[in-house]
C-alpha cells in the first residue's frame, strides 16, 4: 500500500498574475489586455528577454519581461509590435511586463494595441521594480503555493485514511474525497451501477461520468487504469480500482488544483483495498473446498483444503450492506463472508483473534474442525444474543468445564430425558436457555428473543411446571444448564 504519510509532491502550482499585481512593493499596474483578476491569468515562470523574436525559447506560461531594447527604428512600427506580440501569444505566453525606462519612458502605443488586440496582459513595470524583483517575487509566490498545495494533499490524504478506518469505510472515503475536491464521488459496479456516490453536480456531467467510468471497467489488459475529459465546464476522472472485480471511481469538479490527483491517487488506493477480492493460493483452495463440498463430499474430506485445521464461526449485526461486510471480513483477516438476512455469518482461521470492531456486535465460537462447524454456527448465533442483550460490542462462546467430565453419549442422553416436557414447543427451550444464560433476568432475554418481558414469563412458568421443578433452586438452575448445553451442542 501506498505511504500515505509520504505523498508525492505534485506539481508546482502556477501564480496568479492577479497576486503579482497586488504586490505593492513591486508596483506593477496592467495596461492592456484582459483582466488579469476576471479572466483568472496564471503564470509558470518568468523570462527575460530583448530578442525581436522570442517564440523559440519560451515553452509557454511565461511572465516575459522586457526593456524594450529592440523596439528602435523599423523594429518599432505598429506592424512589427503587432507581429512580436502575435508571437508571444503563439508561444502561449501568459504576459508581457514592459519596463519603463531607461530605454522607453513610456509603454509604446502600437504595443499597447496590439496586446489588446490579441488578448495578451500587459503590465508596465516601474522604474524602481528590477526585472530581478518580479521574478523573485514570482518564485516567493509559487514556493508558498506548493507549501500550501503539499500541505493540502498531506490533510486530505490523512482525512482519508482516517475515513477508511470508520464503521462505513466506503462512504466515508466518498464524503471525505469530496469534500476535499469539491464536486462529486462515486464508486460504480462492474455492471456500471452506480453503488455509492457523496458530493454534488449537475445531471448532464453525472451521466457524463457514468459513461466515462466504461472506459476502465473493461476488464481488458487494452483498458487504461484512468481516463479524463469534460463536461461543458466540469473536469471529469475515472479510476479503475485494483482487485479485477470492475469496480470504479467516478470524480467530477468543476476547478482542478495540482494536487488533485495525487489525493484521487489516494482514495483509489484505499478503495482498492475496500472493495478488493484477492484470490491468491488458499483463496483458490477454498473455492475447491466449497465447490466439493456442494457436490457431496464430507466435512472431513475438504477440510484440509481450506488450509486451516480449526475454524472460529463469528455470528455479527451492523450495517448490512455487502461492501460493509466485506470490509468486517478484512478487518478480521478472513474472505469467507456470508451477509445472510440481517447477520453475517463468517470463518475466521482460529489462530486469528477476534477482537471487537466498531459499528458491529460480535459472537464467537469456539475453534472447531470442519466436521463441528454447525455446532459452532448454533454457539455463534447464541453468543451474538447474548451480546445484544447485555449490550457488549463482542461476547465469546465458553465451553462449560463440568461436561468434559461427563461422556457425550451418556450427557445428551440424560438432557433428552430431562427435557422431555418441552419438546413439543421449540420456543421453551429456547427461552429456558437465554433467560438462565442472562442470570434470570427477564428484560435482558426479552431483547436477546425479540420478544416482549411478559412473553418470557409465560414461558418460564410454563417451563417450570412443565418440568415440575423450581426455577429458583439454584442447583435445579446447574443441571437444567448443563442438560440444555448437551442438548443444543454448545452453550452461548
Amino acid at each position: 500500500m501506498a505511504d500515505l504519510a509520504a505523498p508525492p509532491a505534485p506539481p508546482t502550482p502556477p501564480v496568479p498574475l492577479a497576486a503579482l499585481l497586488a504586490r505593492e512593493d513591486l508596483g506593477l499596474r496592467q495596461i492592456a489586455g484582459p483582466d488579469a483578476r476576471a479572466a483568472d491569468t496564471a503564470v509558470q515562470w518568468v523570462h527575460t528577454s530583448e530578442m525581436a523574436d522570442p517564440y523559440p525559447y519560451l515553452l509557454g506560461g511565461e511572465l516575459l519581461l522586457t526593456a524594450g531594447v529592440h523596439i528602435t527604428g523599423p523594429a518599432g512600427t505598429d506592424s512589427a509590435l503587432d507581429a512580436y506580440v502575435g508571437r508571444i501569444v503563439a508561444a502561449g505566453g501568459a504576459a508581457l511586463g514592459f519596463g519603463v525606462a531607461p530605454v522607453h519612458d513610456t509603454v509604446p502605443r502600437a504595443l499597447v494595441d496590439a496586446c489588446d488586440h490579441y488578448g495578451l496582459p500587459l503590465l508596465e513595470v516601474p522604474p524602481r521594480t528590477t526585472f530581478s524583483g518580479v521574478a523573485r517575487a514570482v518564485w516567493r509566490l509559487m514556493a508558498e503555493a506548493r507549501h500550501a498545495e503539499l500541505r493540502r494533499v498531506t490533510e486530505a490524504q490523512q482525512g482519508l485514511a482516517t475515513a477508511a478506518a470508520r464503521t462505513d469505510p466506503i462512504p466515508a472515503v466518498l464524503r471525505q474525497l469530496a469534500a476535499r475536491l469539491g464536486g462529486l464521488t462515486a464508486l460504480y459496479g462492474p455492471d456500471g451501477a452506480e453503488l455509492q456516490s457523496a458530493g454534488r453536480t449537475r445531471d448532464a456531467a453525472r451521466d457524463a461520468l457514468r459513461e466515462l467510468t466504461g472506459v476502465v471497467r473493461r476488464g481488458t489488459p487494452a483498458a487504461p487504469a484512468s481516463a479524463a475529459e469534460t463536461a461543458g465546464a466540469t473536469h471529469l476522472a475515472a479510476y479503475a480500482l485494483g482487485g479485477g472485480r470492475g469496480f470504479a471511481l467516478g470524480i467530477a469538479t468543476e476547478r482542478r488544483a495540482p494536487g488533485d490527483h495525487t489525493i484521487a491517487g489516494a482514495a483509489v488506493v484505499l478503495l482498492s483495498l475496500l472493495t478488493g477480492e484477492h484470490q491468491g493460493t488458499s483463496e483458490a483452495a477454498r473455492s475447491r473446498a466449497l465447490v466439493r463440498l456442494l457436490l457431496g463430499a464430507s466435512p472431513e474430506e475438504i477440510g484440509p483444503l481450506l488450509g486451516s485445521e480449526r475454524w472460529t464461526v463469528v455470528h455479527a449485526r451492523g450495517e448490512h450492506t455487502p461492501l460493509a461486510a466485506s470490509a468486517l471480513a478484512a478487518a478480521l483477516g478472513s474472505g469467507l463472508v456470508d451477509p445472510r438476512d440481517d447477520v453475517v455469518r463468517l470463518l475466521v482461521p482460529a489462530d486469528r483473534e477476534i477482537t471487537p470492531t466498531d459499528g458491529w456486535t460480535l459472537g464467537v465460537a469456539a475453534p472447531a474442525p470442519p466436521a463441528d462447524l454447525a455446532a459452532a454456527d448454533t454457539q455463534a448465533a447464541r453468543a451474538l444474543r447474548r451480546a445484544e442483550a447485555t449490550r457488549v460490542p463482542l461476547v465469546h462462546h465458553h465451553a462449560n468445564g463440568i461436561a468434559a467430565l461427563v461422556a457425550p453419549e451418556e450427557a445428551a442422553a440424560h438432557a433428552r430425558v430431562l427435557l422431555a416436557p418441552l419438546s413439543d414447543n421449540e420456543a421453551l427451550p429456547t427461552t429456558l436457555r437465554a433467560w438462565l444464560s442472562l442470570h434470570g433476568s427477564w428484560d435482558r432475554t426479552a431483547v436477546a428473543l425479540s420478544v416482549h418481558r411478559n412473553t418470557v414469563r409465560q414461558r418460564i412458568a410454563r417451563c417450570e411446571a412443565l418440568l415440575g421443578t423450581d426455577l429458583n433452586d439454584p442447583d435445579v438452575r446447574m443441571e437444567l444448564w448443563f442438560a440444555l448445553n448437551q442438548d443444543a451442542g454448545g452453550a452461548p
